[in-house]
């Protein structure tokens, strides 16, 4: 091959080569339409890390995509129907957030891909085929939240020693409230205390469940996974502080609000993590070969300031052990 054929099969394979990254920057022309459905209170931390985190790959709001958030509010079927109004207006991906929201979007809809946060195994409960080649429309990721609650029970009982009763509320339909609340009965023999079940269908039954609460039945509430439950968040603290309850929940902002503490994943954290497949799909990935991402950093916070307010002395060797003590 001559010198000049040899330049023009070079040209011909770098061509190629630039090929994909062409598509992509072609693509990055459009404007997106990207949807999110969860049920509020600490979950919408999630919209500011998605944001933060498509801003860090090159994707500007406005520009290169548009956001539309819809909250349930703690309601399934609002939150249901939103999927469905999303698909209708022809969205490019919608970002669910946890196990019951995505399987709400994906019964509410037909071909849109999703993008979703698990705290449950998402093979188990039907989500995907696999960890590693999800199938189907959807991809996104696996955390612990259904795991955490014999952590959080040990920890609440470090912080307060008159631990005897401990009032758990979650909806018995949800598959990551199925497997907390399991957990949380094993941990609660295993340290001696009873775990004071509470059932609930509904944010209005919830209300009532913690308006209903008597004096003495419970020493503290503590968080087992269920998302409506987290997405009353302000109500539970606010009901916990009139019935002087220790509160152990699992978000790091509803300390800084006045739970006395958290452990558990960062939603905002989450929401930054979910923006390298929302980009990836948006330019053309399927989903369903996209390997489902599992985070295992957890944080934990104590609110010093609610401590005193109940009358708690929390142990220097917890303080240690905390992520972040507020004062």
């Amino acid at each position: 091959m001559t010198t000049p054929r040899l330049a023009l099969a070079g040209i011909f394979i770098l061509a190629l080569a630039a090929l994909p990254l062409a598509g992509e920057a072609q693509q990055a022309n459009r404007v997106y339409h990207v949807g999110v459905v969860l049920f509020g209170g600490p979950h919408s931390a999630t919209v500011d890390g998605l944001r933060d985190g498509l801003r860090e790959l090159g994707f500007e709001e406005g520009k290169q995509y548009v956001l539309d958030v819809r909250d349930g509010k703690g309601d399934l079927k609002a939150a249901e129907a939103a999927a469905g109004s999303l698909e209708g207006d022809k969205v490019d991906v919608i970002v669910a957030m946890t196990t019951s929201i995505t399987l709400a979007v994906k019964r509410a809809t037909k071909s849109v891909p999703i993008v979703f946060y698990a705290g449950t195994d998402p093979v188990s409960v039907g989500l995907v085929e696999s960890f590693r080649k999800p199938g189907g429309r959807l991809t996104g990721i696996h955390g612990q939240s259904g795991g955490l609650a014999a952590k959080r029970l040990e920890l609440l009982k470090e912080m307060v020693p008159r631990l005897r009763r401990v009032v758990v509320f979650y909806r018995p339909d949800s598959p990551s409230a199925q497997q907390s609340v399991r957990v949380a009965r094993d941990a609660a023999r295993g340290l001696k205390l009873e775990l004071v079940e509470r059932p609930v269908a509904s944010v209005e039954e919830l209300r009532a469940g913690l308006r209903n609460l008597r004096a003495g039945e419970a020493d503290a509430l503590l968080y087992v996974a269920d998302a409506m439950v987290a997405s009353q968040t302000e109500l539970i603290i606010e009901s916990a502080r009139a019935k002087r309850l220790p509160t152990m929940l699992q978000e790091h902002g509803s300390v800084a609000k006045g739970a006395l503490a958290a452990y558990g994943e960062s939603f905002y954290t989450i929401g930054r993590l979910s923006a390298k497949d929302v980009r990836r799909v948006l330019l053309g990935a399927n989903p369903g070969e996209l390997p489902v991402e599992q985070v295992d950093r957890l944080h934990f916070v104590i609110n010093l300031k609610t401590a005193k307010a109940l009358g708690l002395t929390i142990p220097r060797s917890l303080l240690a052990r905390a992520d972040e003590v507020i004062e």
